[in-house]
């Protein structure tokens, strides 16, 4: 599957309510990490990640990541 656009080199970490997002996965919104519709247009489409409580989540803006819309590290092997 294609990667998006890198936004950064590092993780979102967000303390999150209880609640249905709506993470970027082409790279291109201004709303980073989260989905503005910048994805129209592009093979991309927004992931959905519901959350049953309040938490703090590593949400990826590389965009390379193998768990989206979670960070996995990749950021950090990018050049």
């Amino acid at each position: 599957m294609p990667k998006g656009e890198i936004a950064e080199k590092e993780p979102a970490v967000l303390e999150l309510e209880a609640g249905t997002y709506w993470w970027c996965q082409c790279g291109l919104s201004d709303d980073q990490p989260f989905c503005d519709g910048s994805h129209t247009g592009t093979e991309f489409g927004p992931v959905k990640l519901e959350l049953e409580e309040e938490q703090s989540v590593a949400l990826c803006q590389c965009k390379q990541t193998d768990d989206q819309p979670f960070c996995d590290g990749t950021h950090s092997t990018l050049e």
